[in-house]
Formats: C-alpha cells, sequence, structure tokens
C-alpha cells in the first residue's frame, strides 16, 4: 500500500452545520411487503455506498504524534476520515480549529476498515469509521459491526454474547 502524506492548512469552504440524523426504531413485527421491499433497496444502497468508500482514497488526519485522529463517544472510538480537502476544512470550521495546519495521510477506504479500525481498537474501546464528520446527511457513520469492520473487532460479533442484530450505516 502507498501512503502519501501532506501537511497544509485545508482550503477553506462553504459552512457546513453538523446534524444528527435520528435512530430508527426497530420493531419486532414483521415489515409488509412494501416494507420488505424498501428495506432491500436500502440495504443494496448502503452495501455500496460501503463499496464506494472501500474502493476510493479517503484523507485520514493524524496528529503531532502520527498517530490517527480520533473522537470518542458513546462508548465507542471512532476514527476520522474524509473523502476531499473541502470536507477535511468544514470538519476543522466546525471544530474551530481552521486556522491551524491539519496533516493527513491519503490511503484506501478498504485500508481504514481493515487495518486502520483494528489498530485503533486495540487500545480497548470498538472503533467505527466517520466519514465527512460534521457534514449532515453527506457524511456516513460506519458502525463497528460485522460487515463493515473485521468480525475480530466487531461489537456484534457471534462469540459476543450470542451477537446484536446488523447495524446499518447512518448519517452523521
Amino acid at each position: 500500500m502507498v501512503t502519501t502524506t501532506a501537511t497544509g492548512t485545508v482550503p477553506a469552504g462553504p459552512e457546513s452545520t453538523p446534524a444528527a440524523a435520528p435512530q430508527a426504531a426497530r420493531s419486532e413485527v414483521p415489515p409488509s411487503p412494501e416494507q420488505a421491499t424498501r428495506l432491500r433497496a436500502h440495504r443494496r444502497e448502503v452495501t455500496a455506498r460501503i463499496g464506494e468508500f472501500r474502493r476510493r482514497r479517503v484523507l485520514v488526519p493524524y496528529g503531532e504524534n502520527g498517530a490517527v485522529l480520533t473522537v470518542e463517544m458513546h462508548g465507542a472510538r471512532w476514527l476520522l476520515a474524509f473523502t476531499n480537502e473541502a470536507a477535511l476544512a468544514r470538519y476543522a470550521r466546525a471544530r474551530g480549529e481552521s486556522d491551524r495546519p491539519w496533516r493527513y495521510r491519503a490511503v484506501w477506504g478498504a485500508a481504514v476498515l481493515d487495518a486502520g479500525v483494528s489498530a485503533v481498537a486495540e487500545a480497548g474501546l470498538p472503533c467505527g469509521v466517520l466519514v465527512n464528520a460534521g457534514d449532515g446527511e453527506r457524511g456516513l457513520v460506519l458502525p463497528p459491526v460485522v460487515g463493515i469492520v473485521p468480525e475480530a473487532v466487531a461489537v456484534d460479533r457471534p462469540d459476543i454474547d450470542g451477537g446484536a442484530p446488523e447495524a446499518e450505516p447512518e448519517h452523521v
């Protein structure tokens, strides 16, 4: 894997407003045929988005010590990945840190999910990926579940209390 490193101040872009997506309520009632059709279409879309992320180069910011930048929330650590410098700039502005240089590495999304998540999870907390954090509907949450991250570090792996229902990415 070839890794490029760039250092600099990311360019300024239009302001964005971070928004959290509401959590969908899970139901024990079987879906209607129409709901089942929509669910299958949604799963295909999610699978396609994960595939697109795995096949593209993303920017992963890192700190002074060379470690990737992560955020901790909801009992998990989240590795940050951005699809371009403008998305990273919006994140920097949302944090009030757009005046400092942001170092990042351009890596394949597959490497982030397969190796980066596992390396961060070694610290003891589950790890997922926030893609374009702070970009509202343009963002993507890749939770630490089987089918998205390696099974060994997934919170719903079969050897943990029988596993949990598969989660799907959400917008950030």
